[in-house]
């Protein structure tokens, strides 16, 4: 295994040296984590042709954050959150919520936040959040991951005669556009500035 395979992640560079304090400090970003997801779902910032959500921007920088294993213990906590009924999701609500909401138009969309966090974590432990061109490049994988499920399963849902495209994909791109530069920017500052602090 390479050195670059190995990387920190931040949630790494920050941990304590300890067992027990790494423990109680994961078990905290888990919960932190799931939270901070929960919210970011919830924050819609005004933009045409539709408000961005800053959910997928939480779930890919938590994902570069954390790496893969804690960042898929967070992101399926906040999935199992979600499941139980609790409102959770950019567009769930009292009446729209668990399982059957999951298993509405963004299904597909969640099965990518899944596996979208656990690409950004790979690709954080061979220290891409380091730099804004891979961060960047890393982002858009993570944009792909989430899309392409989302999309297949609109179009299993509702048929591949609708207009899926345009439902689940065009009206998104220049929100995501925006948040994927904003992804590559913070997460090498936040980089610089941790290596500063233990410097």
């Amino acid at each position: 295994m390479t050195q670059a395979a190995s990387a920190p992640t931040l949630a790494d560079a920050l941990a304590p040296h300890s067992v027990a304090a790494r423990r109680a400090s994961q078990v905290a970003l888990v919960v932190l984590g799931i939270a901070l997801l929960a919210i970011s779902a919830k924050i819609k910032v005004p933009m045409w042709p539709v408000p961005i959500t800053m959910g997928t921007f939480a779930v890919l920088s938590l994902g570069a954050a954390y790496g893969p294993r804690l960042g898929l213990v967070t992101i399926l906590g906040y999935m199992g959150i979600g499941a139980l009924g609790f409102d959770v999701f950019a567009g769930s609500s009292a009446e729209a919520a668990g399982i059957d909401y999951m298993m509405g138009g963004t299904g597909g969309y969640l099965l990518g936040y899944v596996l979208a966090t656990v690409l950004l974590g790979a690709l954080a432990q061979r220290g891409w959040d380091r730099s804004m061109g891979k961060m960047a490049v890393a982002m858009l994988l993570g944009n792909v991951l989430i899309y392409v499920p989302g999309l297949f399963w609109l179009g299993a849902l509702y048929g591949w005669d609708k207009p899926i495209l345009q439902w689940g994909l065009t009206p998104f791109l220049l929100g995501d556009a925006i948040k994927l530069a904003l992804a590559a920017l913070v997460l090498p500052a936040a980089w610089k500035l941790v290596d500063r602090i233990r410097g």
